[in-house]
């Protein structure tokens, strides 16, 4: 995980857009700025941030508007949301436009820096152990490859975001076995609040490798034990 790596912020509060960017690059980070949406989308198309820090509340188009749009681009790129609205359908919301991790305002910028690591970790390309590099799991048509960290098709890869990647390395180390929440979360780095966004994850995973997510062939769920992917052609 690059200690430089590129964060944009995108935030309408300039002073809190000011006070974030000069902490993360007091932490080792290269930072770029957007104060709206459409600021946003100019940056994307210029810049290859490696995470985006963005609030959900901004005057126009919106935190989430702008993450759902991003992922419909099947853009891969880490997002973390900042919001005032801490509830948990708030949270449950953010995940399911597509963010990988939120955060509700007023946090500790220390927090907010111990996430994007634990992001930019998941993001980055797997570290499997070696016992377990040999082989490829076949979901259907597609199979996971996991010496490489690679979800493949007849098309070619199928891109995953930092989440999906992480949740499929974490099932595919133990085929046909269970996975506890428990598990699950301490491969996905999340805390105790994380439970509906495994569900997230899980649901976002099933739409990559299921031909009918609502009818799972692969991963499957454990009624009150966890989940469990079940390889095959």
């Amino acid at each position: 995980m690059p200690d430089d790596a590129l964060i944009l912020v995108v935030d309408d509060d300039a002073r809190l857009r000011d006070l974030l960017s000069r902490y993360l690059v007091e932490n080792g980070f290269r930072v770029s700025t957007a104060e709206h949406a459409a600021d946003a989308r100019e940056r994307l198309r210029l810049l290859q941030p490696d995470l985006i820090v963005m609030d959900v509340s901004m005057p126009g188009e919106s935190g989430l508007d702008l993450t759902e749009a991003h992922r419909r681009d099947n853009a891969v790129t880490p997002i973390l949301l900042l919001t005032a609205l801490g509830a948990p359908e708030d949270r449950i919301a953010g995940f399911e436009a597509g963010a990988d991790d939120y955060l509700a305002k007023p946090f500790d910028p220390r927090e907010l820096v111990l996430r994007i690591r634990a992001l930019l970790r998941r993001a980055a390309p797997p570290a499997v152990a070696a016992e377990a590099q040999a082989g490829k799991v076949a979901l259907g048509a597609l199979y996971f490859d996991r010496a490489r960290g690679e979800l493949r098709g007849a098309a070619g890869a199928v891109r995953l975001t930092g989440g999906e990647m992480a949740l499929l390395v974490a099932l595919a180390a133990r085929p046909n076995e269970v996975l506890t929440r428990e598990d699950i979360a301490e491969a996905l780095e999340m805390d105790e609040a994380g439970e509906r966004a495994i569900d997230v994850q899980v649901t976002r995973l099933r739409r990559k490798i299921e031909t009918d997510p609502r009818e799972p062939r692969f991963l499957h769920t454990v009624r009150g034990r966890g989940y469990i992917l079940k390889p095959g052609y």
